[in-house]
């Protein structure tokens, strides 16, 4: 899938090789609207395709998260002004799986600490104007993350996200990117 990806605020340093993404980020980037620190960072690094309506997507992600912030996962865009990032962030001494929907402004949800050296699987289902999101160590079992309202829209822009506010260097590698109809499932099905 990566093959048919571009970048919004493309890094100065990545590849792409045997299906592996591997993004090195750029300092400071972020995408974060206005909420608690006033601020509009829209320059987060993400590969990723333009979709034909509702979807679902997943993708693996690993990382050497070290510094408050450090942050990786799936990025889901209607625009500047309407998306969602959802992945781990570094916080509070942490790795916790962490969520943020912009609707104008940026709200941040956090859910459970996240340890794992061999990283995590994410996946995303947009569908009927709401936004499922949910994680997993192991591949086979996908708790909830969250559920949300989300825009409806003619397309979506969904890829590979990762973002350092605080630095940058932060080394994210990316795999097994899957984009595909919604999965149309029971919100208490973790398969």
């Amino acid at each position: 899938m990566f093959e048919r990806c571009k970048w919004l605020n493309e890094p100065g340093e990545w590849a792409l090789k045997s299906g592996r993404l591997w993004v090195k980020t750029d300092p400071e980037t972020d995408f974060w609207r206005e909420t608690y620190y006033d601020f509009i960072h829209d320059s987060g690094h993400s590969f990723g395709i333009r979709t034909k309506g509702d979807f679902s997507a997943q993708i693996h992600v690993r990382g050497d998260f070290a510094s408050l912030y450090d942050q990786a996962g799936l990025l889901i865009r209607v625009d500047e002004r309407n998306l969602a990032k959802a992945g781990v962030e570094l916080t509070d001494g942490a790795l916790m799986m962490s969520s943020v929907i912009t609707l104008d402004q940026s709200d941040w949800a956090l859910g459970s600490p996240i340890a794992t050296a061999d990283g995590f699987w994410l996946r995303a289902t947009v569908e009927r104007g709401a936004l499922r999101i949910q994680f997993s160590i192991d591949g086979m079992t996908w708790p909830m993350l969250r559920l949300a309202p989300f825009p409806k829209a003619a397309s979506y822009f969904v890829g590979a996200a990762c973002c350092s506010p605080k630095r940058g260097g932060l080394t994210v590698e990316f795999s097994e990117f899957l984009l595909m109809p919604p999965q149309q499932k029971d919100l208490h099905d973790l398969t």
